[in-house]
């Protein structure tokens, strides 16, 4: 479902890129179900947790994160727990989501079958 969008390249979002609308983010979100839109301080973000069985796993999911990230040049929080890692996705610059968001998404959810 997410090859649509984890065919893309991210492009470069400066301040005053518009953020993804009401209308773009329904369609969107339809590509990556199991990401949640979150509002945290007033900004719209994607979230993803994903589960591991050990932290070993868990560790070497968010380093392919973080190689995803410099490779696109986007860079989302990861959180790296025990079994678990959450990534969250938002455009710093315009405050918000914009597509690159759901690009990296997407690719990111690519990242557990490599």
């Amino acid at each position: 479902m997410t090859t649509t969008l984890s065919k893309q390249q991210c492009e470069a979002c400066h301040v005053d890129a518009p953020k993804v609308s009401e209308e773009e983010l329904a369609v969107l979100i339809k590509e990556i179900p199991d990401w949640v839109p979150q509002v945290r301080d007033s900004i719209m973000m994607l979230e993803r947790e994903y589960k591991f069985k050990n932290y070993k796993l868990a560790w070497a999911f968010a380093n392919k994160v973080s190689e995803l990230a410099e490779q696109e040049f986007h860079h989302p929080a990861i959180l790296l727990e025990w079994g678990k890692v959450t990534v969250t996705w938002w455009s710093h610059s315009i405050k918000g989501l914009h597509k690159n968001d759901f690009i990296c998404a997407a690719k990111t959810d690519l990242l557990l079958s490599n």
